[in-house]
């Protein structure tokens, strides 16, 4: 099944980041498009940010994680308000999958499965 999804995990806190806005954004070229926001559930997940009138696409997809309304649900002065990742899909079969590992003072990314 092609598409994206992702997973945040707050590592400081040893457990999955539930009920974080995420919004998904295609470039066209020029500007960035608004194609999906979704909540992460309770496991801190979102299986797809596609929608069926939204297919795959190649090109440069971007994410962005709310992580101010988070961290201050949360009772944490988090260090970055958002976090956007940019991809580049090159196959429009693929599956991408964008973990994302949070702390209030630091975040990393990959190429999950």
């Amino acid at each position: 099944m092609n598409g994206i999804s992702t997973h945040i995990l707050d590592i400081s806190r040893g457990r999955p980041a539930a009920s974080v806005k995420v919004t998904l954004e295609r470039s066209d070229g020029e500007e960035w498009r608004e194609i999906a926001a979704e909540i992460t559930d309770q496991d801190g997940r979102i299986k797809q940010l596609l929608h069926r009138q939204d297919p795959l696409l190649i090109g440069l997809y971007r994410l962005t994680f709310d992580t101010q309304a988070y961290f201050e649900a949360s009772g944490v002065a988090g260090l970055y308000p958002v976090v956007q990742v940019t991809i580049t899909v090159t196959d429009d079969g693929a599956h991408y999958h964008i973990p994302l590992l949070l702390t209030a003072n630091g975040y990393s990314t990959y190429r999950g499965s």
